[in-house]
């Protein structure tokens, strides 16, 4: 299984390098790794011994980043390098400053691996959720250096669960400790074998309470709304915004923030369309926008969990895709969400739905429901006390990582 796992990274590698010339995001995979290891060589010595903090993409570093900010505070002295696989993580967070190296994450080629953790030589490595590289945990665990995965999730429909799932059970025992979200998690690692499994919730809460209780201030976007009520649609889909077409015409006196999950041209441009009384963020200091204006479109990356203070309910992309995106950003400003059918996997979202803080809908006629639901009845008080219920999770982790 080993040597069919290799095989695939290779053609895996061999994928990306061919769309590169035509996809930006493969040319950005490819190009951040040319010279990675002179990168490391250049930033750090051998005798540096830092912690590695490893992130898939910008959503699990969010997720990551209140223990290691934490883990900083605490160890000063200590160095930190950041790695991440996905270019929607480097490209945003490659100038966080709390880093002293980011990185992007060789593939988990056995020969990759045994060299990035030589070069490296970190005290202790730190992933986040649900991403496990084999030929990276098999080398840390050889060096017998500590490896922690936090504020992870199992599903009993992953490999390691399944009968031919051998060759991943054998990729979890390299991992010193466990910090999961639930219950069901703890139990299904119990259930392989596991048992250095502690249950300390999930470090989203903190990293979203902590956003709330600070949010950004945005002069702009406050005059934008002025005394209306708004709705925030955060990581939104083609599929999200022609739903909320027909909410926006039926409610004239709410106004729209739509902040997409992509911004290439096209996208904006196609969202323009669709909603014809708007404004692009980029062109309100030129005063394009006057009261009648009902739409802003967000046409830039790294706004929208400051623009979730000023909303009244919340909207969230990727239902109708592959899954959710960050509902927390907006409970945690007190606002209720809707989101589309794809929402399982996601821990929190059932549990905004159980305790009416959320609510799913599959067509125009379930938004506008949903909508008018929430629009009547004061449900942010739900979704606040939800997130406050669930703090916690950095000082548990980090009492453990730190003894």
């Amino acid at each position: 299984m080993r040597v069919l796992y290799n095989i695939g990274i290779f053609f895996y590698g061999l994928i990306i390098k061919l769309l590169a010339a035509f996809n930006t995001k493969a040319k950005l995979f490819i190009n951040g790794r040319k010279g990675i290891f002179t990168q490391i060589q250049n930033r750090l010595k051998p005798e540096d011994n830092p912690i590695w903090f490893h992130f898939a993409s910008l959503g699990e570093f969010e997720q990551g980043r209140p223990v290691l900010e934490k883990l900083k505070s605490q160890l000063a002295s200590t160095k930190i390098i950041i790695t991440f696989f996905s270019p929607s993580g480097y490209e945003i967070r490659k100038n966080y400053p709390l880093a002293d190296g980011i990185f992007y994450l060789p593939l988990d080629t056995p020969h990759n691996a045994k060299k990035f953790i030589e070069t490296v030589n970190p005290k202790m490595a730190v992933f986040t959720k649900y991403e496990f590289w084999p030929n990276y945990f098999e080398a840390l665990y050889t060096k017998h250096i500590p490896l922690y995965v936090i504020s992870g999730i199992f599903r009993k429909n992953q490999i390691f669960f399944k009968w031919y799932g051998t060759f991943y059970r054998n990729v979890l025992k390299c991992v010193s400790h466990f910090f999961v979200q639930n219950k069901e998690s703890l139990l299904l690692l119990n259930k392989i074998g596991l048992n250095n499994v502690d249950i300390s919730g999930d470090t989203r809460f903190d990293r979203v309470y902590e956003n709330a209780q600070n949010p950004k201030d945005l002069p702009i976007i406050k005059a934008f709304c002025e005394q209306s009520p708004i709705l925030v649609a955060g990581s939104t889909w083609p599929d999200d915004e022609k739903l909320l077409v027909d909410l926006a015409e039926q409610n004239p006196d709410w106004k729209l923030i739509i902040a997409p999950h992509e911004i290439h041209e096209t996208h904006i441009n196609a969202i323009t369309t669709l909603f014809p009384n708007s404004v692009k963020f980029s062109d309100l200091r030129t005063s394009k926008a006057n009261r009648q204006t009902q739409t802003l479109i967000i046409d830039n990356i790294g706004m929208l969990s400051s623009l979730y203070q000023y909303g009244r309910i919340a909207y969230i992309g990727g239902g109708f895709g592959a899954g959710i995106h960050n509902t927390l950003e907006a409970v945690a400003f007190g606002m209720p969400v809707i989101f589309g059918p794809h929402y399982h996997k996601f821990q929190e979202a059932k549990d905004l739905i159980e305790i009416n803080a959320a609510k799913s809908i599959n067509d125009r006629t379930e938004l506008a429901a949903a909508f008018e639901y929430f629009n009547k009845n004061s449900c942010g008080h739900l979704a606040k006390s939800y997130v406050i219920n669930n703090t916690g999770a950095t000082d548990k982790i980090l009492q453990n990582i730190i003894k």
